[in-house]
């Protein structure tokens, strides 16, 4: 067990409570508190007494609110990397990438808060997702400027595609989606007909719960159309 607050004697050495809390486990229940209650629910003190330990033995792993925001970041995108000995062309390589980023947000829904509240230039898995990706838009033909704008296009896209995903709202409960979507449906068929006829179309999609797993599909198509598109004009432009 980590969470303990008696000390313990490891090959003959002691070894405290901080020590035996690894910098991930912390890292870990901060990340699940932020999904449960948000980012602002993420303190020294409120952490320390969910994992059952003194403030200090936190301290020992990180400084200040801003070192652990830190670790957080780092923590969730340690898995976001390009897999450069696959050999596999740029476009498969930075699909993945995307991929990978719209997965963890899905999975984290507090990444985007932790993202703009915290500096994730700082943390090495965001540096290193970063680098992968300028690399793999170098392969493209894109200069390192324009690849940043890229990247970033890319982050905020895969944000604005969790952000905006279809459906009931989270907090509705299960029982209650059904009645949700047909209440939705009857507010958007009641819209003047000669004004909005799209919209009331639109509104016969709303009989039943949307295809997920269709609509990330389809926005990561959207997303990397754009980079490949303006990939393949510049190669005919150098031809």
């Amino acid at each position: 067990m980590y969470l303990v607050h008696e000390t313990c004697t490891l090959y003959g050495c002691q070894v405290t409570p901080a020590e035996r809390l690894s910098r991930a486990t912390v890292a870990e229940r901060a990340l699940r508190l932020a999904d449960d209650e948000g980012v602002d629910a993420i303190t020294i003190r409120r952490l320390a007494k969910e994992l059952g330990v003194t403030p200090m033995a936190l301290y020992w792993h990180f400084k200040n609110k801003e070192e652990l925001l830190l670790g957080v970041v780092d923590h969730v995108l340690v898995n976001v990397r390009a897999d450069r000995s696959a050999g596999d062309p740029w476009q498969k390589q930075l699909r993945a990438i995307v991929e990978t980023v719209i997965g963890v947000m899905r999975a984290h829904p507090c990444l985007p808060d932790l993202l703009h509240s915290a500096d994730k230039t700082q943390t090495p898995s965001f540096t290193r997702a970063t680098n992968d990706t300028l690399a793999l838009l170098a392969d493209a033909g894109f200069d390192v400027e324009e690849g940043y704008w890229i990247a970033m296009y890319l982050l905020n896209g895969a944000m604005g595609l969790v952000g905006a995903q279809p459906g009931c709202p989270a907090s509705v409960p299960a029982d209650q989606v059904e009645e949700w979507r047909r209440q939705k449906r009857v507010q958007m068929e009641s819209l003047p007909t000669d004004r909005f006829p799209m919209m009331v179309e639109f509104a016969k999609t709303l009989t039943q719960a949307p295809d997920i797993e269709r609509y990330y599909a389809f926005g990561t198509d959207l997303l990397m159309s754009a980079v490949e598109t303006m990939a393949e004009q510049r190669a005919v432009n150098k031809a």
